[in-house]
């Protein structure tokens, strides 16, 4: 690297430093985990039968096979918990480093069409394969996930200016519409549409702990390769000629970054199916209070995004006791607004 290149990389490391915020990074992320485990004890002991957490914690480490409640815990309650932190770190995760590689702010893969492709893609599992195995079916969501970014992308590049935020929101409108139209079509059709109805409303009632074995090591692993690349995601936010003249490689980074996000968004969707907005309003919430580095918006929007995850899923629980809201419903509460507000902060260029 040049005196030059070198100058310019020490500058933007201290406009990095200037414009971050470490310590209350670290208290959002000791604080969160510790909400994390304290909503982690609630979420189990709170449902259509409230168990003391007394219970809850005898469950966990002295589990005794002839209890009916102990039985609950750990084989209904405890897995839709875990599912719900990994789920909601997955969903933010893939959102934050959506809007860094892109410099979107209005990036998510609800979005942008990969919850939709993915969707799309299992409704073809289940009319055509519909023995296949839980590992085959988060495979086809990978591709699925991939199908609906590309379409998007392409779709919203075709303007002369290239894809600007709101053209790729509109392209991802559009195709999700399309998309959901053909998986409801081939729903009807096949009468799949008591199986796809989770699917579509979105939740994690019905996970247990196989599917969270399964889910596990790819959401760990994407999750390990963001934080990795969370320092150039940090350079590519800044513009790519920057990065370009800090001697980053984009390409490679922009590749591995699509495959954690396709990863996280197709592993997510496979499980409780096409929620929004989670990736779209965790990242800004962690941006506003950790500053502009990477670095700090992982970590702090994967704490974030399982928090609020397991904070809704309690809510859709207790909201109409004993019947459950749809998760999906109380995310598009909070994430309509949000989007309203930041594309309209972010004004109307079409």
């Amino acid at each position: 690297m040049s005196k030059n290149a070198e100058q310019m990389a020490s500058t933007i490391e201290n406009q990095l430093a200037v414009q971050s915020r470490p310590v209350m990074a670290m208290v959002i992320l000791v604080v969160g985990s510790v909400g994390l485990i304290l909503t982690l004890g609630l979420s189990i002991a709170l449902g259509a039968a409230d168990i003391q957490l007394m219970t809850v914690w005898k469950a966990i480490f002295q589990f005794d096979t002839t209890s009916t409640e102990h039985s609950i815990i750990r084989e209904f309650r405890m897995p839709r918990s875990v599912a719900d932190i990994l789920i909601g770190a997955s969903f933010a995760v893939a959102g934050a480093i959506m809007q860094g590689v892109t410099r979107n702010p209005l990036a998510d893969s609800g979005l942008l069409g990969l919850n939709a492709g993915a969707t799309l893609m299992i409704a073809l599992c289940f009319a055509f394969f519909p023995g296949l195995s839980y590992t085959n079916l988060m495979l086809f969501s990978f591709v699925g996930a991939g199908i609906g970014a590309v379409l998007v992308f392409g779709i919203g590049s075709l303007s002369r200016n290239g894809p600007s935020p709101i053209r790729l929101v509109l392209a991802g409108a559009a195709v999700s519409a399309l998309f959901t139209a053909v998986s409801e079509g081939i729903a009807i059709h096949f009468q799949l549409s008591q199986n796809l109805a989770f699917w579509f409303a979105g939740g994690t009632a019905g996970l247990k702990w196989p599917q969270i074995q399964l889910l596990l090591p790819w959401v760990i692993i994407a999750l390990i390769v963001a934080l990795l690349l969370s320092k150039s995601i940090s350079l590519l936010s800044l513009g790519e000629d920057v990065a370009v003249g800090l001697g980053q490689r984009t390409g490679l980074i922009k590749v591995l970054a699509a495959v954690v996000v396709l990863v996280l968004a197709g592993a997510a969707v496979s499980a409780v199916g096409p929620i929004g907005f989670v990736g779209l309003v965790i990242p800004h919430i962690a941006r506003f209070l950790v500053g502009v580095d990477y670095r700090w918006i992982v970590p702090c929007s994967a704490v974030l995004g399982g928090l609020f995850m397991i904070v809704a899923d309690m809510g859709a629980r207790l909201i109409n006791a004993p019947y459950e809201t749809p998760i999906g419903a109380i995310f598009a509460l909070v994430g309509v607004p949000f989007f309203l507000y930041v594309a309209r902060r972010e004004g109307r260029e079409l």
